[in-house]
């Protein structure tokens, strides 16, 4: 069961008293392949029906202080191959960023990454987090924003990883640390966040993730369009709360591109919150956010009577918090599927106990589900 939303906040909060830590915004390395940095499940190997695609999501997995949460959490994504046609199999796992933490060390991939998803049968795609592109200045061995991440996701050409401990999974070849993912029946458009907690777009991405609204839009409604970033622009929880640069963001790109996207993904927040937003021109765009992916502190919705938060903002007009959950672990399994009344996304949201240790391993239950035909 989701937790109650009656004495808790049904509208995006913004956290008061917030200092500006723009200060740490990181340089982004060089792309690994060429604009537009798009990339093809084909040429990714991966090869779904092509009527139907299924795939994971999850965010914030990794945990300096314990990994069991984040192996449940694996554990139960790797159930759900068991005894599935392979048409309803995930065809991949698409991760919203904080792989590792805190500073996206190269010594913490094996522990934090390859180690709990060691079983995990197909190729994990993803988009950085905050925590992938910090740089702990304490750190012996000197190194550049987001190193280890491209090392893991975007190389050249798939290989083995020096510092995965033997492990078997291979490097992935995404173009670019904001990229654009190419399926038959939806594109993918993920974009960096940065280090800084509200997060922060350079002017060339922007211009970048304005060409890609355009060129996805051009492909709908046979294709739909899913948007992909770390940092979540509409929150209600305790830790974060929404972020205005990123809701700014998007509107402005919105506007000067007159595409929207179909569903917005996100992390950034440890828990799981289904937002809608209702614009003026009667359009649905449903925000989701997935971070409960197992790093061990959960961030609870705040209380109404909690005065450190406030819901005045003009930018959350016609926004509402649909559902939640902010005490258990999850992940999603989303579906797109070809149907004759159009492309249809169904977002399917799994729990598992706030306990280290479960006596069965039972399924994960369904927590929520929501699904829509693309218009």
């Amino acid at each position: 069961m989701l937790s109650s939303a009656t004495q808790k906040y049904s509208i995006p909060v913004i956290k008061k008293d917030q200092p500006d830590d723009n200060h740490k915004f990181q340089n982004l390395p060089e792309p690994t392949g060429p604009y537009p940095y798009r990339l093809s499940l084909e040429n990714a190997n991966i090869f779904p029906a092509a009527d139907k695609m299924v795939f994971h999501m999850v965010g914030d997995t990794g945990s300096l202080r314990s990994p069991d949460f984040q192996k449940l959490v694996a554990g139960q994504m790797e159930e759900q191959f068991s005894g599935v046609a392979e048409r309803d199999q995930p065809a991949f796992l698409y991760h919203l960023g904080d792989v590792v933490y805190n500073h996206g060390e190269v010594e913490r991939y094996q522990r934090q990454f390859f180690e709990p998803y060691q079983n995990y049968p197909r190729p994990i795609f993803a988009i950085p987090g905050n925590h992938d592109s910090d740089v702990n200045p304490d750190n012996p061995v000197s190194y550049r924003s987001l190193d280890a991440f491209t090392k893991v996701f975007c190389t050249p050409n798939a290989g083995s990883i020096a510092f995965s401990g033997g492990n078997r999974r291979q490097s992935m070849t995404q173009p670019n640390v904001y990229w654009t993912l190419e399926t038959p029946l939806v594109n993918f458009i993920g974009l960096h966040g940065n280090v800084t907690k509200f997060g922060s777009i350079t002017a060339e991405q922007k211009e970048w993730f304005i060409n890609e609204l355009k060129w996805a839009g051009k492909q709908r409604p046979e294709k739909a369009l899913i948007v992909c970033i770390h940092h979540a622009p509409f929150s209600a929880d305790i830790n974060h709360g929404a972020s205005i640069p990123m809701i700014e963001f998007f509107e402005s790109a919105y506007k000067e591109t007159g595409v929207k996207p179909d569903i917005v993904f996100s992390g950034h927040v440890h828990n799981y919150q289904r937002f809608a937003k209702k614009y003026d021109d009667g359009t649905v765009v449903p925000f989701i956010v997935a971070g409960a992916g197992g790093y061990d502190e959960l961030h609870p919705v705040a209380l109404l009577s909690d005065d450190r938060f406030t819901p005045d903002s003009p930018l959350f007009e016609g926004v509402t918090l649909e559902n939640f959950c902010d005490t258990k672990h999850g992940f999603l399994k989303v579906s797109v599927e070809k149907k004759t009344e159009g492309v249809e996304i169904a977002v399917e949201y799994y729990t598992i106990p706030h306990e280290k240790i479960m006596e069965t391993f039972d399924p994960a239950p369904l927590a929520d589900a929501y699904r829509f035909i693309v218009k």
